[in-house]
């Protein structure tokens, strides 16, 4: 049977309410598959070689789950997540985390207004509904709890009162893997709230030639396409995407291949294969499916987990991280489990392009 689709907030317009269920029939797909593009479109005017990344970060969004990007400077992390957040109708703001950095920066304070005689909230940055993390790394274990709260609760604590944050609430954050002198090593707790890690690389000589034709004037600015409404509507959807059991055996067993490898120090945790299941529907979702199939399932995989396991010292004294040991869990582990008397299931593309 489908899952109840999520409650929303009110005033969300056209998305299902809360314990109705909506027909993934092929207009929906269709339909699904038509904002994707559009959004991959609109945001590919001014960042040039996106690739699968903008479209695994709207599966992200769907998911309800946040994004870790990777990579050197330069790679315009900050005009990707702007031009996403302004494609979507989304409000966006921009932290740059520093050591200096404190909770009530983020968070937002209560000011006294002289002319009232009373104290006034001022939120922070905190309450958008696309907030860029610049170098997450840089912050204090402090202003990290803070971000944590927020990631996990989406809501925040000021003065001892909670307050909500906007909906969708999406975290964007970026980490330099080159430069850690006055960086703070992000804990466990804090990786794992990440439902995917993004490594962002070099563009190609193509893309950047295409780089230097097209910004040698300031590009158009990128126009709603789509919006909040429309986004949460998708988000609600990818409850109605059907998994199968076997599919959920084949996922759980990738996952708890990861804690009894001999490579590893710490395996994923529950969360991960919670989310790996979530995220793989909505990339069926956006394939225009309505199930979810172990190809979702390998071609994600990489992205979420890398970032949760933690090779032994050992392994990495030998070179080998935690691709190499994802990579070896896909080569043992059968898709379908012939022990509990599974058959073979059937097999269904992934958007274009999208590799394991």
């Amino acid at each position: 049977m489908n899952e109840p689709v999520a409650t929303l907030e009110e005033d969300a317009g056209s998305v299902p309410e809360a314990g109705s269920t909506v027909a993934l029939d092929h207009h929906v797909l269709a339909e699904a598959v038509g904002w994707r593009d559009r959004v991959c479109a609109e945001v590919g005017r001014v960042y040039i070689g996106g690739g699968e990344t903008v479209p695994l970060i709207l599966a992200a969004m769907m998911a309800g789950g946040h994004v870790l990007l990777e990579g050197v400077p330069g790679l315009a992390k900050t005009t990707l997540a702007n031009a996403i957040a302004q494609a979507l109708g989304c409000a966006f703001r921009r932290i740059q985390f520093t050591p200096d950095l404190l909770p009530a920066d983020i968070t937002g304070t209560y000011v006294f207004n002289q002319r009232s005689q009373a104290f006034e909230l001022r939120k922070g940055p905190l309450f958008a509904q696309v907030v860029l993390a610049d170098e997450i790394n840089r912050a204090p274990a402090k202003t990290q709890s803070a971000l944590l709260e927020a990631m996990q609760e989406r809501q925040v604590t000021i003065e001892g009162e909670t307050l909500p944050l906007p909906r969708p609430f999406l975290v964007l954050a970026t980490q330099n893997p080159v430069e850690q002198e006055g960086v703070y090593l992000l804990p466990e707790a804090q990786i794992d709230r990440f439902l995917i890690r993004i490594r962002l690389e070099y563009p190609t000589a193509a893309h950047e030639l295409q780089m230097l034709r097209t910004y040698d004037r300031a590009p158009p600015p990128t126009q709603a396409v789509s919006s909040v409404d429309e986004l949460l509507r998708w988000a609600a959807l990818v409850e109605e995407v059907h998994v199968e059991e076997r599919v959920l055996s084949y996922a759980l067993r990738l996952v708890r291949a990861t804690r009894e490898h001999g490579r590893v120090a710490l395996g994923a945790s529950p969360r991960a294969s919670l989310g790996l299941v979530r995220l793989a529907k909505a990339h069926a979702l956006l394939s225009g499916r309505d199930y979810a199939t172990p190809d979702d399932l390998t071609a994600l995989l990489p992205y979420v987990l890398e970032h949760r396991v933690m090779v032994t010292t050992d392994a990495a004294i030998e070179g080998a991280g935690a691709s190499d040991v994802l990579g070896d869990v896909l080569r043992r582990t059968p898709v379908v489990d012939p022990a509990a008397g599974e058959r073979p299931l059937p097999v269904a593309p992934g958007w274009a392009g999208l590799d394991a």
